[in-house]
């Protein structure tokens, strides 16, 4: 069962893509097509870890009133 719920389901594209983008930075190539239980623990926290942390970043960037 999942826990994390998407608040604003409109955005369930863009952070999909967010995703997929981070794991290809990341060297993950077909992160979005593969068994994730084929990866390990620590790889999968770490595409998680670098959304959190792009996330964050592009937030602090609409505060500041800037732009990516």
């Amino acid at each position: 069962m999942a826990r994390n719920k998407i608040v604003v389901q409109e955005a369930r594209q863009a952070l999909d893509q967010l995703k997929n983008e981070t794991a290809s930075e990341l060297g993950i190539t077909n992160y979005g097509s593969m068994d994730k239980g084929d990866l390990s623990s620590r790889q999968n926290g770490y595409v998680g870890g670098y959304m959190t942390k792009k996330l964050i970043s592009y937030a602090e960037q609409q505060m500041a009133g800037g732009s990516k």
